[in-house]
């Protein structure tokens, strides 16, 4: 009978004694109709949609009921943080880390708004499996409706509605599964910590081991005690994992001395105003200090403050505030004492009223990606900082109506000694909107921008003013439109020299050279509608 009906007769036959052998030794598997991709309910996921390559993501970072799940452009910020609760029967309610409700299907319908809401454990239209696809993605499969997860239209645009539709395996019912990093690489507040501070209702309560050290209402003074309650004198990092959400001064401050590791699970919202370096996370004069995850609003002066620091990390920071700076790093300008070891994994900032990330006198800086929105200043700005590797600055509307730019470099960023080597090296600049794209500055150099991705800036899209030994564009990219990239000098300083201009193309726009520089090489550089126009 097996040969009778063919080879894919045959196919069926083996799923059927696979899942037979899996059943005997007590191992739970879905239909063979839907095999489920293993997940950990103890990690923290982010889904990205094959089809537009945006991130699930609680709308307008809602708590509400039936606030809709919308795609939006990845930035692990917690309303893209989800994970997984085991109901039974190869089920799973999926958790939004940011508000704590969970994914639904209001009904069966075709197109209907997928929303979060309080979790209801008998609620099937809570309820989904996850079905393979080629390539690791997944489908999510509704209990109650027996369709998938769809991004509506076959969408690509931020705010894209994600909905339901019967199966067809299409890439905009695919997505991927992105285990984020936190505690020994699972998801934020697990693994192994020393002391916590948790809400609970209205309450904090800080501990440290079977000690209580703080319980009260105030969210700045319980993580703080839970940070002091660690070891004195200690030469390895010890961790505070915070679980819960509350809000801080604008005028104080969690302070991270030396060895210590500090884990979000929670929203820090500042509130009022205040004066001087102020930032709901701060630390100086200290080394091996670890940011895991970080979710600010609010008005900050500062979402991070470090100052005269070593061996620092940055893991998922996510700044959406309106006002202050995002994350500032600097020496206080003491060169004699620079800040050492840097590195910053991902930084999501909206909305400051000046730069998204700043750093001063730093040595060692190495950034994954700087995605900045609507920030008053620069995406990224490095001032006196040598030795600096950066993946991607990613700035939209960075500076609008002034001279910053989505990247920028300034006081003598890059020198070494007497000299400018290569040693700042970005991956990508991507700029839309805003002032300009690329802006070297004040006896600045040693960079190098493999790829370029600029478009209608509101002001230069490159400008290199006084900076020596810039390299654009060795791994291509395009220009278009907004302003020229200009080549210029003021007189206090030496003029540029030895720039490179290549490999991308220009559109609606020019070079323009004014003054002279020395050493100036342009090439393979494709003109539409440009023009290059030589001193």
């Amino acid at each position: 009978m097996l040969f009778s009906t063919g080879s894919r007769g045959a196919r069926r036959w083996l799923v059927v004694v696979t899942t037979m052998a899996l059943l005997a030794v007590g191992v739970q598997v879905a239909s063979p109709s839907a095999q489920a991709a293993t997940v950990d309910p103890n990690a923290t996921y982010v889904f990205v949609n094959r089809h537009s390559g945006k991130a699930m993501d609680v709308w307008n970072w809602s708590t509400a009921d039936n606030a809709p799940i919308n795609q939006y452009t990845r930035n692990d910020a917690a309303v893209q943080q989800w994970r997984f609760v085991d109901v039974g029967s190869g089920y799973y309610q999926v958790r939004s880390v940011h508000s704590g409700k969970v994914l639904e299907l209001p009904n069966a319908n075709d197109g209907v708004q997928l929303v979060q809401n309080t979790a209801a454990s008998g609620n099937t239209r809570q309820h989904f499996r996850l079905a393979d696809s080629a390539g690791g993605y997944v489908r999510f499969v509704n209990r109650h409706s027996n369709k998938v997860l769809d991004v509506w239209g076959w969408s690509t645009a931020d705010g894209g509605m994600i909905s339901q539709y019967q199966d067809h395996d299409g890439a905009n019912q695919q997505w991927q599964l992105v285990t984020l990093g936190g505690g020994n690489g699972n998801g934020c507040g697990s693994g192994s910590f020393q002391a916590e501070a948790t809400l609970n209702g209205g309450t904090w309560t800080a501990r440290n081991g079977g000690s209580t050290v703080y319980t009260g209402g105030d969210m700045r003074s319980a993580v703080q005690a839970a940070v002091n309650s660690l070891s004195a004198g200690r030469t390895s990092k010890q961790r505070v994992v915070v679980r819960g959400s509350g809000s801080i001064s604008a005028g104080s401050r969690i302070s991270l001395p030396s060895y210590t590791t500090i884990d979000v699970c929670g929203t820090i919202n500042v509130t009022g105003s205040g004066s001087g370096d102020q930032a709901p996370i701060y630390s100086r004069g200290t080394t091996q200090v670890e940011v895991q995850n970080l979710i600010v609003t609010g008005t900050p002066l500062y979402g991070i403050f470090m100052r005269n620091v070593t061996n620092v990390i940055l893991g998922q920071i996510d700044l959406r505030v309106s006002s202050g700076l995002g994350v500032r790093i600097d020496n206080r300008g003491d060169t004699s004492q620079w800040t050492r070891n840097v590195r910053i994994d991902n930084v999501y900032v909206s909305g400051t009223s000046t730069h998204g990330v700043e750093t001063y006198g730093v040595d060692g800086l190495t950034v994954g990606t700087v995605t900045a929105r609507n920030v008053g200043g620069s995406g990224l700005l490095l001032n006196e900082t040598i030795n600096a590797t950066v993946t991607t600055v990613d700035a939209e509307n960075a500076g609008t109506g002034t001279g910053y730019a989505a990247f920028r470099t300034a006081n003598r960023a890059g020198r070494i000694g007497s000299g400018y080597p290569i040693n700042i090296r970005v991956g990508t600049v991507r700029a839309r909107g805003g002032g300009r794209g690329i802006f070297c500055v004040s006896e600045s150099g040693g960079v190098a921008v493999n790829r370029v991705d600029i478009a209608n800036t509101g002001n230069n899209a490159i400008l290199i003013e006084n900076c020596y030994g810039v390299d654009i564009a060795a791994g291509g990219g395009t220009i278009s439109g907004g302003g020229e990239v200009r080549l210029a000098a003021r007189t206090e300083f030496p003029g540029n020299r030895d720039i490179t201009l290549r490999n991308f193309t220009l559109a609606n726009s020019r070079i323009l050279e004014s003054p002279c520089t020395t050493n100036l090489t342009i090439s393979n550089v494709t003109l539409s509608n440009s023009s290059i126009s030589r001193c």
